[in-house]
């Protein structure tokens, strides 16, 4: 396959939502209804758990997974309106919840990170034994985004016999880059939001499990990168913040996909400085680049006032098809 960096067949904001931050905040006023989903807990292969919320099954239609981003779930806005999609077209859906974002505590001092590759790894293959007979296709968003490519990337042509297509929205791929630029002006806002549940998480897992961290210092952390020099590096297996976002970075690891990818990444989305992503030289010939203008971080709002989340599910849907049809390759626009 041959890439695309497209702008002409990407998103494309309304005139009355201007601006990168605000196509990012406006979509959480536009949550819509939960799907109708059902619950079911795996028992992890090292002693703990995660929750999945699934769609009503539907046998003999595809089956999609969508990874969430950091501190997310299956009730976030990008969750609602892909799961309702595809309820409404037929397909089974699942949101896996990584560890400890389902409402419950997770049993081990681990939780979840952006390089949860091993984690992507082991769901994806117990799914694809579950599912093994029809169409499979993830999709990450954000952190969920990173750790899906940074698989996919690791594992080669062997992820292909777990999953037929993948795609990510606003991943991270340069966790330094974005972790840096998320302390720096208005996008502390967001830092403030993330930490808020993340402290609250840490104290609650540091109550189980004493010892782990310096509470102390925890409540002080600042910013991203102070949080994950104390807590999320070295629970995770890291020397500090800086081995964490480097070995978690997925974008070094672009080249080595080889199952149909369609890579989303908005020129406006406030985490991620458009300098620091991709083009057609870093990403493997099975990898679709698609950097719209615009579209904030996961925002992609339509439509006059006030807006749907339509255009997301739709994208991914036409790709997941198209990349099981076709034997074609992607079209390259200059």
């Amino acid at each position: 396959m041959s890439r695309v960096r497209a702008t002409d067949r990407g998103y494309v904001a309304p005139s009355w939502l201007p601006g990168g931050h605000l196509q990012t905040i406006w979509p959480l006023l536009r949550k819509g209804p939960l799907p109708p989903y059902r619950r079911e807990r795996w028992d992890t292969p090292d002693g703990d758990f995660i929750d999945l919320d699934w769609l009503p099954h539907r046998p003999g239609a595809p089956l999609v997974v969508l990874f969430h981003g950091l501190e997310g779930s299956s009730r976030s806005p990008y969750a609602r309106s892909l799961m309702r999609h595809l309820a409404e077209r037929g397909w089974n859906g699942v949101v896996p919840h990584f560890r400890g974002c389902s409402g419950e505590p997770n049993r081990l001092p681990r939780a979840y990170h952006s390089g949860d590759a091993d984690e992507i790894g082991w769901i994806l293959e117990r799914l694809a034994a579950g599912f093994a007979d029809v169409p499979r296709y993830a999709a990450g968003v954000s952190l969920g985004g990173n750790a899906l490519l940074l698989w996919l990337g690791t594992r080669g042509e062997a992820a292909s016999r777990f999953v037929d297509a993948a795609a990510a929205i606003c991943p991270p791929l340069d966790l330094a880059a974005a972790g840096h630029h998320l302390g720096r002006g208005f996008n502390r806002v967001y830092t403030r939001h993330f930490l808020a549940t993340l402290k609250a998480n840490a104290a609650a897992k540091l109550h189980r499990h004493p010892g782990l961290f310096n509470s102390d210092a925890m409540w002080k952390a600042a910013n991203l990168y102070e949080f994950d020099n104390l807590v999320t590096a070295p629970l995770h297996g890291f020397r500090d913040a800086d081995d964490y976002w480097l070995r978690a970075s997925s974008k070094p690891h672009l080249h080595g996909i080889r199952v149909p990818t369609l890579l989303i990444n908005p020129l406006n989305d406030p985490f991620l400085p458009a300098v620091h992503l991709p083009d057609t030289r870093e990403v493997s010939n099975a990898v679709q680049l698609e950097q719209p203008e615009e579209g904030g971080h996961v925002g992609f709002v339509v439509g006059g006032w006030p807006g749907h989340l339509d255009w997301l599910p739709g994208r991914l849907v036409r790709f997941f098809t198209a990349a099981r049809s076709s034997q074609t390759t992607f079209p390259t626009i200059a």
